[in-house]
């Protein structure tokens, strides 16, 4: 079978078998995600080896399915920023901000640290506590919806805190990517990669602000194709993801993020959302989060079962203790911080992208990509189950602050949450998200 053939063949096998996962998991109560990922896992070397079958040359086939990932990454981190309200960011204010930032701090610190007491070395080490950082409360949020608990002020900051942990998630993997780099260890090349970060910054966040909005208009007025406003924002997107390795020295998905954030800022920024949800939820995105299971084998942890028992008790506890005690000291009462460092646990599409980003990139190796798999598997599966045990159910609100998908986590991705900019609560949009994504 000629090459072409079997892309047409894999892509339809890999794009229904990730919608009937997704299907299956939320009718489990799981978040869409869980099952693209573990659907992945079983067509990847873990159990099936979907590329191993004599109908598929593996290796073209790979690097077919890695880059149509690598766009389900711009993508999904596009719409991460434009599902990233900044105003309800600020509202949430110091308690969101503390969460976060003890969300990301002991995570980080206590990954690099048994990443070391494992032999781990230091390059690698740093990367595992970058990838431990991530937050996505997509399914937080969604069992705080069932239970009626989404407007309580854990609910409020559990939402607020996981997009400011995105964003300090994202720097953080920023300034890792940028000083992984052959020669950026000198103290010159550490001032010219600072230099040239603060010039893409200044420069992206600049035009953005001061120009978008009047370029997108003019997009509108003079250019009468179809979709001449999509277009223009899907370049605008990839431009911005070029500029931020090729010119700021940082992650491509930085660009795509701050491009979204962007958008969302104009009066285009619903209307892209819902044109790039469909580009994004039809093909890219599951054929992004099935590829991580693709790359992964779990066959190969038989000799790392301590390793990955010690990231994964890591990634549960530090989240859950960083983010609590950053609430505690923002005058929350001791059950209402366990409350929200609960809510944070949950990683997902942050922590695999940025796992992605370090296997294709050299840093980490495939056995532990593999184990930060089984990480984000294991988190997305206990943080439903313990905020039932941690909330009183109350009956279900129609209004106040709702989750929407799509972000780094992040967390979000997106981690891949948000609220509206009045302030409605998404529970109808996200719940068809969940589903698409």
């Amino acid at each position: 079978m000629e090459e072409r053939l079997q892309m047409l063949l894999l892509l339809g096998i890999i794009i229904i078998v990730s919608k009937l996962a997704a299907t299956l998991s939320n009718r489990i109560g799981q978040p869409a995600v869980f099952g693209e990922l573990l659907v992945g896992l079983i067509l990847g070397p873990t159990a099936v080896n979907l590329l191993g079958w004599h109908v598929f040359d593996a290796e073209a086939l790979g690097v077919v399915v890695r880059n149509l990932a690598e766009l389900g990454v711009i993508v999904l981190m596009f719409l991460a920023g434009l599902e990233t309200d900044v105003d309800e960011m600020k509202r949430v204010g110091v308690a969101a901000l503390s969460c976060a930032t003890g969300g990301v701090i002991l995570p980080f610190g206590f990954g690099l640290l048994v990443s070391r007491l494992f032999g781990l070395p230091w390059r690698e080490s740093i990367f595992v506590g970058t990838i431990l950082t991530a937050t996505s409360v997509s399914i937080s949020a969604q069992t705080l919806m069932e239970l009626g608990q989404l407007r309580s002020r854990e609910g409020m900051t559990i939402l607020g805190a996981a997009v400011i942990d995105d964003v300090m998630g994202i720097i953080v993997l920023s300034l890792v990517i940028a000083f992984s780099r052959p020669g950026e260890s000198s103290a010159l090349g550490i001032g010219v990669l600072l230099l040239k970060m603060a010039l893409y910054f200044a420069l992206a966040l600049l035009l953005g602000f001061r120009f978008l909005e009047r370029l997108t208009r003019g997009v509108e007025r003079l250019f009468k194709a179809s979709e001449a406003v999509l277009a223009f924002a899907i370049a605008f997107m990839f431009v911005y993801a070029w500029a931020a390795e090729a010119i700021g020295q940082v992650a491509a998905i930085t660009g795509a993020y701050i491009a979204g954030i962007l958008f969302t800022r104009t009066s285009y920024g619903h209307h892209l959302a819902e044109r790039m949800r469909i580009i994004g939820y039809g093909l890219l995105v599951p054929v992004f989060f099935v590829s991580i299971g693709l790359q992964a084998n779990a066959r190969t942890l038989g000799a790392s079962l301590g390793f990955t028992a010690a990231i994964v008790g890591v990634a549960v506890l530090t989240k859950a203790v960083g983010s609590g005690l950053g609430t505690l000291f923002a005058r929350f009462t001791v059950k209402e911080s366990i409350r929200v460092g609960v809510g944070m646990i949950s990683r997902g599409e942050v922590a695999l992208i940025v796992a992605a980003i370090g296997l294709n990139s050299g840093i980490i190796d495939r056995d532990i990509f593999s184990i930060m798999v089984v990480m984000t598997l294991v988190t997305t599966l206990v943080t439903p189950v313990l905020l039932r045990g941690l909330f009183p159910r109350q009956p279900a609100t129609s209004g106040g602050v709702g989750p929407a998908p799509g972000g780094p986590g992040p967390g979000g991705g997106g981690g891949g949450e948000g609220v509206t900019g009045d302030g409605r609560e998404r529970v109808g949009e996200f719940s068809d998200d969940d589903d698409e994504s």
